[in-house]
């Protein structure tokens, strides 16, 4: 990455995002005449945080670089070529002795400003706007080695005061934040040979740039978007995507970023907080928004870190490096065409030239506010380069933007809201419903109850009316007798009566005969005495019959009396029981309707029993079409092989094709072909692609487990021919093809089979999303197994190819020790051909390369695996055997090596001193030579074996 020369060893990190789209409304502030904006907004002034009355207008900083080494080397007077005045913010660059120009800046930092200084005369007041609600962005422009990285960014875990733009701004956003109310996300992607990719996700690439018709936003769906809390987790992210970066090694810049980084902070912030400080500034709310809406502010903030301008020449770039500068000039050019374009107020803006111009349309002439910093170098050599850097610089400041504010409602709150309430009011009816049963349940249980006492009320009331009426039975019969013998004693006493009466006249007569009879006194008294005697008797009997009697009627009044009661509470439980009856019949009527539902619902479950049936049948059908098909194509291919030529010199020339380099170390000579051979070659691609536009992907796959040993191994060639084009790869693991490979590999003994499965997955392995599954499905375990138990040296090839594209990847070394990887490829060393080697070469230095970027970024520690596999002793012993490539591939391991401190005893125990010696004397390369003398002199121990 582009560290500057003079500012600091580390290397920083860079990032970029997708914004996250949303209706809102828009207000904006323009100080003057200038381009309209995207869309429709209402005008609203702006606080201008840096005093200065063009707050709209684009702030341009420049930077001067310290001198290094190499600048005092070639031009010690650097003084007289640049010359910076901070007070009154102007920078003179002077050609010659007798030519100056003058230029005047926002800002002009000397090569001894600090970074906070920078942060906050530059990224500061853009932080605070976006807090606001405003979109914002950072970008730092100048040629490659000026430290633009540095600038913005450095992480500084260690020492604040050396941290960037990018980590300060988050650290002042975060610091501003309320969690409970506001969020903040990052999101980092990387424009890597004009193709997005994304920095926190590698395997996500080419993510597209979508741009909205109406409001002319730019988003980049598919972009990762990850929240952030606190400022360890920012350092682990930006970690991140720093190791995810594309870098390189010129003679500019030994770290030189192959790509521009782009940061994007998502914030996301209630209005209300905001209403608290700054009330005015959201007057008009309402006259948009109802007031029982929840607001949000959604603003973003870009830091942009862009790839150094650079001269071939110069870098002294080569191979693929010039395709990588070739599209960072391009993309600067289109750049510079659109900020020529609006400082002159052109109609026509060309932001489609370049995908970074596509980004950054929000940015110059949009609705952002922009800071821009141009870093620029102490040398005289490159005053071409620093003129056109201050002429950038000077040409961004006259562009104006209109800034605009973005609020919108959060439906998430109200989303929110919403679903409380929707849960309150089911968990409400739930309760109620609940309630309702238990209600229905208790009404049925006293239903039930009721039913019971009303039939044991029915029961007991029977036995009592029965019990009444026999009762009332036998009071009639004891009243009928009691009358009778009421009857019978008042004849008696109208007989006693009568008898009295006799009496009374014989005592008459009796009285008279006493004057008769004087003789007979005594008799008659005597007489007289007992029949007075008898009649006392006779009347206190006819008295107590009376009373008797008198009894009798009571008793007769109180059972007349119960009887009456006995009969009002049957008839009042008969009304109960009425009533009873009315409940139970309509509990049954609602019992019936529900049956009814619930047997029309039986009969709704039946009706899509036999639609399922009849679909399950209809599937049934298409399967057995399906094989009958398959059976044809089958049948097909059978017919078609003979077609594909089988030739071994045509394999072999076209597997060369299948196992391409994916580390970037080198580009593989491919040797020159007849005419005979290419036409050869183009049938077979013709036929090929025949087969797979008649055929189709899913069905070729099929064929890879069909039982004939012919129409496989031409399945597999055509599988390997398509995963050789990049368009295909992801389609044949979506459609299960790598799975398919890894099973041929496992199962088969053919060595054919082997040798076209192994250059398939060594296609696959190019992609770095593919070479975790690979892993993960015991693919490298798989290669080596097949390396130990063949001698063919194209199968060896082919498997030393793909393993060889695995160790391109930092993130599986430990798994491809583990599963036996790099031992299978020093035991493939021993087939002794030419090819073979060179594959084991190649995968030695990309293991190298990658696992000494780990350590020196601090990820990894400890001694190299590849030494605790015999690779350092194998290196010693045959470095000077074999052809040029190889060699160069050998040595760029050894140099990698080198640099782990860690490995010091062994490479001092292997002779490897002499080794790194020779290289420096004797490799055609010059960034060879250059890292073995690095090597070299950074390690003491290795001085002192020297001297």
């Amino acid at each position: 990455m582009a560290t500057g020369a003079g500012w600091a060893p580390a290397r920083p990190v860079e990032r970029n995002g997708a914004p996250r789209g949303g209706g809102a409304r828009s207000k904006s502030v323009a100080p003057g005449p200038r381009r309209p904006s995207p869309s429709p907004a209402r005008s609203r002034p702006v606080a201008d945080h840096s005093g200065s009355a063009d707050s709209c207008r684009v702030r341009v900083a420049v930077r001067l670089r310290p001198k290094n080494s190499e600048d005092l080397a070639h031009n010690a007077d650097f003084d007289s070529y640049v010359e910076l005045q901070p007070e009154s913010k102007r920078l003179k660059l002077k050609k010659n002795n007798w030519s100056c120009e003058s230029y005047k800046f926002d800002e002009v930092f000397s090569e001894n400003a600090s970074q906070k200084r920078v942060y906050e005369a530059v990224a500061k007041p853009v932080v605070e706007s976006v807090l606001e609600g405003y979109n914002g962005t950072v970008m730092a422009y100048g040629q490659t080695g000026t430290g633009k990285t540095y600038t913005v960014g450095r992480l500084g875990k260690d020492d604040p005061s050396e941290r960037g733009i990018m980590v300060r701004a988050l650290e002042h956003i975060l610091s501003s934040l309320s969690f409970e109310t506001d969020w903040v996300a990052i999101s980092y992607l990387q424009l890597y040979l004009e193709s997005v990719h994304d920095l926190l996700a590698p395997e996500k690439t080419n993510i597209p740039i979508v741009e909205d018709a109406k409001t002319g936003e730019v988003s980049l769906p598919g972009a990762a978007i990850v929240e952030v809390k606190d400022l360890e987790h920012v350092f682990q992210l930006l970690q991140i995507g720093e190791a995810n970066r594309h870098a390189a090694n010129t003679k500019m810049n030994t770290e030189s970023s192959r790509s521009h980084a782009i940061l994007i902070i998502h914030l996301q912030r209630s209005t209300r907080r905001k209403e608290e400080n700054s009330s005015s500034l959201y007057i008009d709310r309402r006259d948009t928004f109802p007031d029982d809406l929840p607001l949000v502010l959604k603003s973003k903030l870009l830091i942009v870190d862009l790839a150094g301008s650079e001269r071939i020449d110069k870098s002294g770039s080569e191979g693929h490096m010039i395709e990588e500068a070739k599209f960072i000039n391009l993309s600067l050019t289109s750049l510079g065409k659109c900020i020529n374009a609006l400082a002159e107020n052109s109609p026509h803006i060309p932001t489609r030239d370049s995908k970074l111009t596509r980004i950054l349309r929000d940015s110059f002439g949009g609705t952002a506010r922009t800071s821009l910093v141009v870093t620029i170098g102490p040398s005289a050599r490159h005053y071409s380069e620093t003129s056109s850097t201050v002429m950038f610089g000077q040409r961004a400041m006259k562009v104006v933007n209109t800034m605009k504010l973005k609020e919108e409602v959060d439906y998430e709150i109200l989303y929110k809201k919403m679903e409380r309430e929707v849960d309150q009011l089911t968990s409400e009816m739930e309760r109620q419903q609940k309630v309702i049963r238990s209600e229905k349940m208790q009404m049925d249980k006293r239903l039930k109850e009721s039913e019971r006492s009303f039939h044991d009320l029915r029961m007991t009331s029977n036995m009592q009316i029965e019990s009444l009426e026999k009762e009332k039975r036998q009071l009639e019969s004891a009243v009928k007798k009691l009358t009778q013998d009421l009857d019978k004693e008042r004849g008696q006493n109208n007989l006693l009566s009568k008898h009295v009466t006799e009496l009374e006249n014989l005592l008459d007569e009796n009285k008279q005969q006493q004057l008769e009879n004087l003789s007979k006194t005594k008799f008659l008294t005597d007489a007289t005495k007992e029949h007075e005697k008898e009649m006392g008797e006779l009347l206190r009997k006819l008295e107590e019959e009376r009373c008797c009697s008198s009894s009798m009627k009571d008793r007769m009044s109180v059972l007349q009396q119960q009887l009456c009661d006995a009969q009002s509470s049957a008839q009042l439980q008969e009304s109960m029981a009425r009533e009873l009856e009315k409940k139970l019949t309509k509990a049954t009527e609602e019992f019936t309707i529900q049956v009814q539902s619930l047997k029309e619902k039986v009969s709704e479950l039946i009706s899509e029993k036999e639609l399922i049936y009849d679909e399950l049948k209809s599937t049934q059908e298409k399967v057995q079409q399906e094989m009958s098909q398959r059976q044809g194509l089958e049948d097909q291919i059978v017919r078609l092989k003979p077609s594909v030529s089988d030739n071994c010199a045509e394999e072999s020339q076209t597997s060369r094709s299948m196992v391409r380099s994916g580390s970037g170390l080198g580009n593989t000579a491919f040797v020159s072909k007849s005419g005979k051979l290419r036409e050869a070659l183009s049938g077979q691609r013709g036929t090929i692609s025949k087969i797979f536009e008649e055929v189709g992907l899913p069905n070729v796959l099929a064929l890879l487990k069909s039982e004939d040993l012919d129409v496989q191994i031409h399945a597999v060639k055509v599988v390997a021919n398509l995963a050789a084009e990049d368009v295909n790869q992801e389609r044949i693991v979506e459609e299960g093809g790598l799975d398919a490979l890894l099973s041929l590999l496992q199962t088969s003994e053919n060595t054919t089979i082997h040798r076209v499965t192994a250059g398939a997955v060594a296609n696959l392995a190019m992609n770095g999303s593919n070479q975790g599954l690979i892993m993960n499905k015991g693919g490298a375990r798989l290669l080596a197994n097949v390396a130990s138990k063949t001698d063919d040296p194209q199968t060896l090839r082919m498997v030393a190819g793909a393993i060889a594209n695995l160790c391109g990847n930092e993130k599986v070394h430990l798994m491809l020790k583990q599963d036996g990887g790099i031992k299978a490829l020093l035991g493939m060393f021993c087939s002794g051909h030419t090819d073979v080697i060179a594959q084991i070469a190649r995968g030695i230095a990309n293991f190298a390369k990658c696992e000494s970027r780990m350590i020196s970024q601090g990820h990894r520690k400890g001694r190299s695996l590849l030494i605790e596999d015999g690779v350092l002793t194998w290196m010693v012993a045959h470095s000077t055997m074999f052809s040029a490539s190889t060699r160069r591939h050998i040595e760029l391991a050894f140099c990698h090596l080198a640099q782990n401190e860690d490995n010091t005893c062994d490479i001092i125990a292997s002779g490897g001193i002499k080794e790194l010696l020779r290289i420096t004397r004797e490799s055609p390369r010059e960034d060879t030579r250059s890292l073995a003398k690095k090597a070299l002199d950074s390690n003491p121990a290795f001085l002192r074996e020297i001297q």
